[in-house]
């Protein structure tokens, strides 16, 4: 039986042959090479997307204008642990400006042995987002969502191996 919990949530995982401290820094340091360009919501080409590593910093892509947007807020920066950032992108693919509908995402960092390290990504509270959460859980679950940047994941892992 599906709880509601799950119904409202995703999860995958990766594992990439990088020992845990190492694996968690390149999720940030490489996460430019890590989400697709065509994820767009900024009106002009995107420069770069910037994941801010901390606790409170902004995760956002950068327009060859100069222009931001910001579609993200980490929540916690445990090195090397855990990262938590806030989805702040509506079920219309739009930026969401009312925080309680936003979810989150969390990414743990599990060592398998000392040179391989488990990535597990939830993607939770889904449902915040209100009419159309569903839509949006297929999206971000789908080949075109997070299997897509995991996988991109794993070849910035690789590349710098």
């Amino acid at each position: 039986m599906t709880t509601q919990a799950e119904q409202t949530s995703i999860h995958t995982h990766v594992v990439v042959d990088a020992p845990q401290e190492r694996a968690f820094q390149l999720f940030t340091e490489k996460f430019d090479q890590i989400k697709p360009r065509e994820h767009n919501m900024l009106g002009v080409d995107i420069a770069e997307s910037v994941f801010e590593p901390r606790a409170g910093g902004r995760v956002y892509d950068r327009g060859v204008d100069g222009s931001e947007c910001q579609w993200g807020r980490v929540l916690a920066y445990d090195i090397p642990e855990r990262i938590v950032f806030t989805w702040e992108i509506s079920p219309q693919w739009q930026l969401e400006t009312d925080p309680e509908r936003s979810s989150e995402v969390e990414i743990r960092f599990i060592p398998e042995c000392p040179e391989r390290t488990r990535v597990e990504l939830e993607h939770r509270h889904i449902d915040h987002h209100g009419d159309g959460w569903e839509g949006l859980r297929a999206g971000i679950a789908g080949d075109g969502g997070w299997p897509l940047y995991l996988g991109r994941y794993v070849q910035q892992v690789d590349q710098a191996a």
